[in-house]
């Protein structure tokens, strides 16, 4: 009778390791044909060969400019997203759950297979559709929700509104992208739909960048992390340009994205030679000379 006991335990035991042994992991790149509804981009900061592009559906990575794969199993719509400056595994997102609703501010810390919320910010859940980690000093995170803006001092345990003159500069026609200075913690530029603004004091005040995108929709914008003085930016009414002078003045790079819109510009941090873009169209290009030439890689 004990022999007959301790075989059905044994199998019982057997059974559960296999479960435990085969179940299904979350950790687990899923083959992609192509991007669906981009909303971010940004280079490994430890491994240039990954390229992360946030979905509507999800997070994808582009390994060595050719293989695409979305990261574990959420189909969350991620609309803001942002990388830790140097921790490879850490990002930091905002959106809408597959599901409906909010996400509030979220982070991963196993390279976006799973995600933890880390709070609802002001009037939340948030839906950050614009976000940016200072480079400078990733406990400064900023976010811009129903027309106001937010910042967490913390990163992103806590969120104050910041009482700021931004939306009236901007004249309400809204905030598409907020990009913080790699260098200086307390400046970070908003690229609106009436020009590019820039703060110096952590977003609490706002000033004109740039009397050339003076009411000039400025749909993407990025900062050289080696060089802070050049930028590259996107506009329906110059196409791509490039600034070396932190934005002052502006030239024209003749691109050839046959009337694409660029959403997103994303700069290799160990190689500022090497940009990516992503498009309205959900193509991406790559340039290996600092912007002048451009690839299609999907």
């Amino acid at each position: 009778m004990k022999n007959k006991k301790y075989i059905v335990v044994g199998a019982l035991l057997a059974i559960i390791f296999l479960i435990f042994l085969f179940r299904p992991s979350g950790n687990k790149l899923y083959p992609a044909d192509l991007v669906t509804h981009g909303h971010g981009l940004a280079v490994d900061v430890a491994d240039s060969s990954k390229l992360y592009i946030a979905t509507h559906h999800g997070l994808m990575t582009l390994i060595n400019d050719k293989e695409l794969y979305r990261i574990g199993k959420s189909k969350d719509d991620y609309m803001g997203f942002s990388v830790h400056p140097t921790n490879p595994k850490m990002f930091f997102s905002s959106g809408h759950p597959s599901t409906g609703g909010n996400l509030g501010f979220q982070y991963s810390k196993d390279g976006g297979f799973t995600w933890k919320k880390i709070s609802k910010g002001i009037n939340g859940p948030v839906d950050f559709h614009a976000m940016a980690l200072s480079p400078a000093n990733p406990d400064i995170v900023y976010g811009w929700y129903q027309d106001s803006l937010q910042r967490s001092l913390d990163n992103g345990k806590t969120w104050g509104l910041i009482p700021t003159n931004l939306l009236e500069l901007s004249k309400g026609s809204g905030v598409y992208s907020l990009v913080a200075d790699p260098k200086d913690e307390n400046k970070v530029y908003a690229a609106t739909g009436l020009g590019l603004f820039v703060s110096n004091d952590k977003g609490a005040s706002w000033y004109l960048a740039s009397k050339e995108l003076e009411d000039v929709a400025i749909i993407s914008l990025a900062i050289n992390p080696q060089d802070l003085l050049t930028m590259l930016s996107f506009t329906p009414k110059f196409g791509l340009a490039k600034s070396i002078n932190s934005g002052l003045t502006w030239e024209k790079i003749n691109e050839g994205f046959d009337g694409d819109l660029v959403l997103y510009i994303a700069y290799d941090k160990n190689n500022p030679n090497s940009i990516y873009i992503l498009t309205k169209k959900n193509a991406i290009y790559k340039s290996l000379d600092a912007g002048n030439g451009w690839s299609k890689l999907i």
